[in-house]
């Protein structure tokens, strides 16, 4: 589902950090090259890579790229090249400085989107980074009102069982918990809570899927059509993560393009956290949601270094 094109033969860590350094020397800086080397790399080639280069040249590549490099074009290519579950925890923090349901997003993306491995890294670093942990800088946050504030942290303290395995008559017996809330508009029941916030994937897809059996609808169309709130739409936003990534992510890429001006941020966050995951995906998704394609889409709205890196990382795909 990834949709990095990493080259066959694959130089190794010293010749890309050689690269690399060429490409920042003398009269201006080749982005191509930086492009080409770092836009078709894994994380774990990335990681030798910046491991690499310290280690020949006594600096550190992140810093260099940040004085090489500037605009929308340097952002991505810094949270490109960073450690992933660094680059998320720094994602969090800022989006917990920010009003707006946007920057909530984040949050759930990061809780909800991510491997429970990944997300537990990501409150390691983000403890280590900022000397408070992800949960209480949610859980104290005054940008938060409850019950999305108890919703949030639980989500971010959260370690799912990872196994596909499914128990079926819960998942009815959770699909008619979550329909009564739902009729009932109480988002905030503890069940509700307690069955998003813990339950592992595979269990929650039958759940859902359930639901749709018992009510004719879909789980998020159902709360949709019984609140407008912004907890109703967070709610929406994390089943989404949880079950339905690549409906999510298409859904914030349309939105960072769409009307007057492009959402530079949100356009890099969304595409470089997933082009590893699930951007294939969320390609198909995109395309049969909004009838176009990401990669005209993102030819449209963007331009320069910054166009191409984010075309490298999208794919290969019929504009």
């Amino acid at each position: 589902m990834s949709t990095i094109d990493v080259p066959n033969p694959l130089p190794s860590p010293k010749e890309d950090a050689e690269e690399l350094r060429k490409a920042f020397e003398g009269w201006g800086t080749n982005e191509k090259s930086a492009i080409k080397i770092l836009g078709r790399r894994t994380a774990v080639q990335r990681a030798e890579i910046r491991r690499t280069y310290a280690e020949l040249y006594k600096e550190s590549l992140l810093d260099r790229l940040h004085s090489e490099l500037s605009g929308d074009f340097r952002k991505a290519m810094i949270l490109w090249t960073m450690d992933p579950a660094e680059r998320d925890a720094k994602l969090v923090h800022e989006a917990l400085k920010k009003k707006g349901e946007k920057a909530i997003w984040v949050v759930i993306e990061v809780s909800c989107a991510s491997t429970p491995d990944h997300l537990i890294a990501v409150r390691r670093i983000y403890r280590s980074l900022f000397f408070s942990s992800l949960e209480e800088d949610i859980a104290s946050s005054s940008m938060y009102k409850e019950p999305l504030r108890r919703f949030l942290a639980r989500l971010v303290s959260s370690y799912r069982y990872t196994d596909e395995y499914v128990m079926r008559e819960l998942a009815k017996f959770e699909a008619s918990l979550l329909h009564n809330a739902i009729k009932k508009n109480d988002l905030h029941d503890e069940d509700v809570i307690r069955i998003i916030t813990t339950r592992n994937k595979s269990q929650l897809k039958a759940t859902f899927l359930h639901y749709k059996q018992l009510t004719g609808k879909s789980i998020d169309e159902d709360i949709e059509s019984h609140s407008s709130s912004q907890f109703a739409n967070m709610m929406i936003r994390a089943i989404w993560c949880l079950a339905f990534p690549e409906k999510h992510f298409a859904e914030v890429i349309r939105y960072s393009i769409e009307g007057l001006g492009t959402d530079e941020d949100t356009l890099t966050r969304a595409i470089v956290c997933r082009a590893e995951i699930d951007m294939k995906i969320i390609k198909e998704e995109y395309k049969s949601a909004f009838k176009t394609t990401v990669t005209r889409d993102v030819i449209g709205d963007t331009s320069g270094d910054y166009k191409e890196i984010l075309l490298t990382l999208v794919g290969s795909e019929e504009p």
